[in-house]
């Protein structure tokens, strides 16, 4: 019998909305399911779709503290209560604005993450099991952060090392932004080995993920992160890549694997500057997919994360939930599809195939060599530290 992948999937997730300006839109969301209803993969035998449910205050403290959970909820109720001063929590106008009913959107968000991990962890059935809405990966103890209100990863891994006392969690994080959240909450923590691979923080959005940061206590040597230059491209990051996970991870061997697939190191993303096309997801998908079979029991809980091109993010994570079915789908896009991303984001180009295979990037880096060298020297120099550093660090334990 073949095994099954669960996608976690709820129209509530709409509710999860900063407002049509902000660039956190649950249209991602939405488009994503259109695209992969109209492709088929829905209708897939080895497919069931998972109602979520919100997880409970209990659930969410902990991760989060008493005191910012309540927060969040009284600004949900009413977002003027004046008991509560937003700005110790970083709420408020730009990144996180207050919104009526945020409490019960981020808890359901929380709570499908928490839904996914259990499947994956307890029924052999589903080893693969995915939330596109999750992946809020900024989110603290105390406050919000980077669109994240509440750390639905956290809160799935707390929720993992309640059902299984010394689970192994193998956390990698390939969104363009450091996923510091996670590793902040688990800095400390052996179980938790965290990965992330993003745009250096000296150009980007939190401003962490050096190389330096490498846990602390008994998580020493447990949080591993490569900060990449901005225009990387798709042969440099999927070498640095295939070159360090698959040997991580086998040092490791985790009872458990958590992606966070945020996709904003597409190219033309309006928040960064990294150089991937939608052709390398296929093949990062299908490493995560091989690693996880290999050296991770055979499960892997595939989350969400950022990407802002409301064109973009449908296309790789449907390319992605393709891999984890074993689907091989045509480079092309359903009419329907193209006629709703026209209708629903018309400031964006209308795409036209599935994957686009980063010829832009390509001529970028023939024209300017001394850069495209540069970059090359340094993705070189990661595959290095990481073959000197990290993988020591790990198989001495």
């Amino acid at each position: 019998m073949q095994n099954k992948v669960g996608l976690v999937f709820t129209e509530k997730y709409r509710e999860y909305n900063f407002g049509t300006t902000h660039p956190l839109r649950p249209l991602r969301v939405l488009l994503t399911y259109s695209l992969m209803k109209q492709l088929g993969l829905l209708e897939n035998e080895r497919l069931k779709i998972i109602t979520p449910r919100s997880c409970t205050q209990d659930e969410l403290e902990a991760v989060h503290s008493k005191n910012y959970v309540e927060a969040i909820r009284k600004l949900s109720e009413d977002p003027e209560d004046r008991s509560v001063n937003p700005i110790m929590y970083n709420l408020g106008p730009g990144d996180n604005p207050i919104f009526k009913g945020m409490y019960d959107a981020a808890s359901l968000i929380c709570g499908a993450s928490l839904t996914a991990a259990e499947k994956t962890l307890i029924d052999d059935d589903f080893p693969i099991t995915f939330n596109p809405a999750g992946g809020l990966h900024h989110a603290m103890k105390n406050k919000a952060s980077g669109f994240c209100i509440f750390n639905d990863i956290g809160v799935a891994i707390k929720h993992l090392q309640k059902l299984q006392k010394d689970i192994r969690v193998a956390y990698l994080d390939i969104d363009c932004h450091h996923g510091d959240g996670v590793q902040w909450l688990f800095y400390d923590d052996p179980n938790v080995l965290t990965i992330s691979f993003h745009e250096s923080g000296k150009f980007l959005f939190p401003g962490t993920g050096s190389i330096e940061e490498r846990g602390e206590k008994d998580g020493k040597d447990y949080a591993i992160n490569f900060p990449l230059l901005p225009g990387t491209n798709n042969k440099m990051y999927l070498k640095l890549f295939r070159k360090t996970v698959p040997r991580i991870l086998e040092a490791y061997q985790p009872d458990i694997l958590i992606t966070q697939l945020g996709v904003d190191t597409y190219f033309n993303d309006p928040l960064t500057q990294m150089g991937l096309s939608l052709q390398i997801y296929r093949d990062i998908a299908q490493t995560m997919k091989t690693c996880a079979k290999e050296y991770c029991q055979n499960k892997w809980l595939a989350l969400g994360g950022g990407g802002y091109l409301m064109s973009v993010v449908p296309r790789a994570w449907t390319l992605f939930l393709a891999k984890m079915l074993e689907v091989e789908l045509e480079n092309k896009l359903p009419d329907n599809w193209m006629k709703e991303v026209k209708e629903q984001v018309p400031h964006e180009d209308t795409p036209y195939l599935l994957w686009d295979r980063g010829d832009k990037t390509a001529v970028d880096m023939l024209s300017h060599p001394e850069a495209a060298k540069k970059m090359i020297e340094y993705t070189n120099e990661l595959i290095k530290i990481c073959e000197e550093k990290y993988l020591p660090s790990l198989k001495k334990r």
